[in-house]
């Protein structure tokens, strides 16, 4: 279907505002004017009820019902009975394919067929058309006969609402009727009023998918990290390595839920093999299984006769591996194998016609071939990315294993020497060890940073909404007086703005973080700056009883740089040093000339600031301890953009903080600015 077919065909309504023109228009033509106005207040009332009953029972769904399975097709059949349609079906959109899917359906009759994908995918593709709009088909055959054609059920008419899922369309709505039919008003409302409630209940399904899944992958990490502990603490504490080898192969094994497994090692007819540059050829070797596991238990190779020893010629497994290097061979079925060209027999420890997939990593040290871990599967296997680099990790640990006892077996006479190779491997780990934990420590304050600013934006986000959500709800009061309703809407409004400045100062820091903001270079009066902004504040410390002293010098304070960030620095400040002030005590700025520069100090006395927090107090979301259990409103951007302005105009900032002797803290904010912008900023 063309997308100018589409647009023609569908009939768009905007979500926000439901048409109830034609009910409306009705009016003119009733006798009794006064008589068709209560009815259709009658039915408005009765529309909003159903609407608000339909959404009470979504919601008692999503709260009741963890099971995410049935939650969506149980709202399914709530809408379908409720809306007396044929079919009701939710898809949704949202996952990394971003294809149609069934999520929940319901038909009215068991006779009836269920949707399937080409209707699902016309519907997804309406949803993603039509935005934050309704789409409506009273006659389907008549406005989409291609469509119809292709359909494997009668649909007669559609209703589709699309659902709004964490910023994008995640899903829709459909409504469907085997027989052509007119979609009242009524009907688009109220669809349009139930889709929040279905939205809610997909985001959250999806949500609980993403947390399940990252639990699985959490576990898993773990899982496969206990291994690698495992197998390090056996290679250092025992020099045994049958049982490094028996431990390593069976722990990898269950792990990864294998059938069989077996660790092989190489010797070398030539011993200078491994010194060689490695040519394209098959060297003269014996492989040897030193361990073997099948089923629930792990068989040392303590036999090495003819079954658990033969040659590398004879093994084409074992030669594709040594071709192959350092890439592992990965077979994920029996086909693989008859794809793989070979001319000889596998020895029977390998067994690949029983088998069905097989993944082999090749045991190395320096570019020597050391052995193979081959694990096997009776069934077809894909082995996944993580599964080969845990192998990889473990066919490290083997190696490492390996070339340890070996060593100490021919360095004997060379304890010294090792023990300052070993020492300074210790000396290694430790740094290694030093430096973990300090992304550790990093780590830890970095996620006690992201939860403080969590909780701040949350209450910050919070308290103005709630005040709005009840300033609605009040104006939703029927007979309100007007003085009341003037009420509301400031309050609104004045919430509104709150959240709109903090939006703003997120995206100007991120602006002048990206060196993206511009520079308009004038001539600013700091003085009257300063008088204009006291002005300001000290109407609004008058409840705390706040003083605002300042001091400047005889000389006009004249300089030339960007006056809106200026101001923004200076409003700042003040905001900043107006929350933390103690009541009744003096906030002091003093301005002086210093060589080519104007020094500005804001001073004031409160609580002081933590050592450990000055070095930190202009980094982003950073808010000194305490400042949230106090509830002292702030989100831990204005010093940070404070900052960022102030390098912006090229000046620079600096804050000490110093016992008074009244026993507050003097805190003083020292700021430094150019008398003269560089104009190549701009």
């Amino acid at each position: 279907m063309s997308k100018v077919s589409f647009c023609q065909s569908v009939r768009l309504l905007q979500q926000s505002k439901p048409k109830m023109q034609p009910l409306l228009s009705s009016q003119s033509h009733c006798p009794d004017e006064t008589n068709c106005s209560q009815k259709y207040s009658v039915r408005l009332m009765q529309h909003q009820i159903e609407s608000a009953h339909l959404g009470e029972q979504i919601n008692q769904i999503i709260l009741h019902d963890s099971d995410n399975e049935t939650r969506l097709p149980k709202i399914a059949q709530i809408l379908g009975e409720a809306f007396q349609v044929d079919w009701c079906t939710i898809i949704t959109t949202a996952d990394e394919q971003d294809t149609a899917q069934i999520v929940g359906h319901w038909c009215s009759n068991e006779n009836l067929t269920v949707p399937q994908q080409p209707l699902l995918s016309s519907l997804q593709q309406f949803a993603l058309a039509s935005a934050s709009h309704l789409f409506v088909f009273d006659d389907v055959k008549a406005a989409m006969p291609n469509l119809t054609a292709q359909l494997p059920l009668e649909v007669g008419a559609i209703l589709g609402i699309p659902l709004w899922c964490e910023g994008k369309i995640g899903g829709v709505i459909s409504f469907l009727r085997a027989q052509p039919y007119h979609w009242s008003d009524e009907e688009q409302a109220s669809a349009l009023a139930v889709a929040t409630s279905v939205a809610i209940a997909i985001t959250q399904i999806l949500q609980n998918r993403l947390i399940a899944s990252l639990q699985q992958q959490v576990a898993t990490s773990a899982q496969y990290q206990t291994l690698i502990n495992q197998i390090t603490m056996a290679s250092r504490s025992s020099l045994e390595l049958d049982r490094i080898f028996q431990l390593a192969l069976s722990q990898t094994a269950q792990t990864l839920k294998v059938d069989r497994g077996c660790i092989l090692t190489l010797k070398y007819a030539d011993p200078l093999f491994k010194v060689r540059q490695r040519q394209k050829k098959i060297p003269q070797a014996i492989a040897t299984v030193v361990s073997e596991w099948q089923g629930c238990h792990a068989d040392l190779a303590t036999n090495r006769s003819s079954i658990n020893q033969f040659s590398l010629s004879e093994s084409w497994l074992c030669q594709q591996g040594l071709l192959n290097f350092p890439q592992p061979i990965v077979i994920n079925s029996q086909e693989k194998f008859s794809q793989l060209n070979h001319q000889q027999e596998t020895p029977d420890v390998f067994d690949v016609h029983s088998w069905q997939s097989l993944a082999m990593l090749p045991l190395e040290n320096q570019g020597t071939v050391l052995g193979f871990i081959v694990l096997q599967h009776s069934y077809a296997h894909l082995w996944q990315e993580d599964e080969l680099a845990l192998l990889e990790l473990v066919s490290t640990q083997i190696s490492t294993a390996i070339i340890q006892s070996q060593t100490l077996r021919q360095v004997q006479s060379l304890v010294e020497e090792r023990t300052a190779q070993l020492q300074r491997s210790l000396e290694v780990q430790a740094k290694l060890y030093e430096k973990t934990r300090q992304q550790i420590d990093q780590l830890r304050q970095l996620n006690q940073l992201k939860d403080e600013f969590v909780s701040t934006m949350n209450h910050e986000l919070r308290t103005p909404l709630t005040s709005m959500s009840l300033a609605i709800r009040m104006l939703r009061q029927p007979g309100l007086p007007t003085e009341r309703q003037a009420k509301y809407l400031d309050i609104l409004e004045q919430q509104c703005s709150q959240e709109i400045n903090l939006i703003n100062d997120l995206l100007r820091l991120q602006e002048l973080e990206s060196h993206k903001a511009l520079l308009n270079v004038e001539t600013v009066n700091l003085a009257a700056q300063l008088e204009h902004i006291a002005c300001l504040f000290a109407d609004k410390w008058k409840d705390k009883g706040l003083a605002f002293t300042v001091n400047l010098p005889k000389t006009p304070l004249l300089l030339q740089t960007d006056a809106e960030s200026l101001h923004r620095i200076l409003q700042e400040l003040l905001t900043n040093a107006g929350k933390y002030s103690e009541p009744n005590s003096t906030v002091i700025i003093n301005a002086r000339h210093q060589d080519n520069q104007i020094v500005l100090q804001l001073i004031n006395h409160g609580p002081g600031i933590a050592a450990e927090d000055v070095t930190h107090i202009f980094d982003k979301f950073r808010r000194g301890q305490g400042v949230t259990q106090q509830a002292i409103q702030g989100t831990g951007l204005g010093l940070a953009l404070v900052k960022c302005l102030v390098q912006h105009i090229d000046g620079a900032i600096a804050v000490s903080s110093t016992i008074s002797q009244s026993g507050n803290s003097e805190i003083c904010f020292t700021l430094t600015l150019p008398l003269t912008l560089n104009q190549a900023q701009t």
